[in-house]
């Protein structure tokens, strides 16, 4: 005969080993009190107003506090997509940023590559000045180049004796964006492409030298592959950032003229917001351009990985 008998009462966790959970919890609670500011900063400065910016495109708003948001549906998304000022804008952008590429990529590194060599002050001097664009606020800078490219009595045209108005006409305007953004990021990206060459080992080089490679070909070769996740940085900034850093210039010295030559996706975002004064418009213009430019980043992100060479 089997008698059951009651399991006994499970008894409470002693008070050292809730101790000892407390402290384990107080240990690791600090790295996430030093992210918490950080991040309490990034819900509100980021992403609070990308919701509130993907709310705002479904409604039609002046902007003005007396007015009502009144609910509009996909039609700003429509509107958008059949305006002809948004394919003049996409492709100025795609000039952006290819006319970028040689001033953040090419020009640097063989500007790099060339003044390998020098050490010493000579070196931090070269450095300071390449580096001194970059520094230039972009107001102040398009003061001295508007004067620089008047076209009566502008230093451009004297320097190269023609008679452009480089501003006021649709492919000079378009030209000078572009240059005066790449004179100012020129040096920050051969600062960059050199701290690449300095982490490259010598031992690369000098191995293949043994082999009987000339210079070329260890350049070819050796440098540029291991130096590649650099290049390959160099590139998604300018592709994701490259419109963006024009923005000052064109608000300064052209506005997006002239018609609307040097209209971006930027600029236009912004002219769609500010200057017509259709919020839910500019708002679906943001919402587009941002879920482009996340896909363009995942895919050139994919494609680094496996196009870039590391030094194991």
């Amino acid at each position: 005969m089997f008698v059951e008998i009651p399991a006994p009462a499970q008894a409470a966790p002693p008070a050292a080993q809730r101790a000892s959970l407390l402290t384990r919890v107080l240990r690791a609670a600090p790295p996430y009190l030093y992210l918490a500011p950080g991040l309490a900063l990034l819900i509100i400065w980021t992403y609070r107003p990308l919701v509130q910016t993907a709310q705002l495109s479904f409604y039609s708003w002046n902007l003005l506090p007396t007015s009502p948001m009144v609910p509009a549906g996909t039609d700003n998304y429509e509107q958008l997509l059949a305006a002809p000022e948004l394919g003049n804008a996409v492709w100025y952008t795609l000039a952006v940023i290819a006319g970028l590429l040689p001033f953040t990529v090419v020009i640097p590194v063989v500007v790099a590559l060339a003044t390998r060599q020098v050490s010493g002050r000579v070196r931090e001097l070269y450095r300071a000045l390449i580096f001194t664009p970059m520094l230039v606020a972009p107001v102040a800078s398009a003061a001295v180049w508007q004067w620089l490219l008047d076209p009566g009595s502008g230093a451009v045209n004297r320097f190269l004796g023609v008679n452009v108005n480089w501003l006021y006409e649709s492919v000079p305007a378009q030209l000078s964006i572009i240059g005066i953004t790449g004179w100012h990021l020129l040096g920050f990206a051969v600062l960059l492409v050199s701290a690449g060459l300095s982490g490259i080992n010598d031992d690369y080089s000098a191995a293949a030298q043994l082999d009987g490679a000339s210079r070329w070909q260890i350049t070819r070769w050796v440098t540029l592959p291991l130096l590649s996740p650099t290049l390959v940085f160099l590139v998604l900034m300018t592709v994701l950032l490259g419109a963006q850093w024009t923005f000052p210039l064109i608000d300064t010295l052209t506005q997006g003229g002239p018609a609307a030559a040097t209209t971006h996706i930027y600029y236009l975002l912004w002219d769609y917001g500010f200057h017509s004064h259709q919020a839910g418009l500019g708002a679906a213009a943001g919402v587009i351009f941002f879920a482009t430019f996340g896909v363009v980043a995942l895919f050139l992100v994919w494609l680094s990985d496996r196009i870039s060479y590391h030094d194991d």
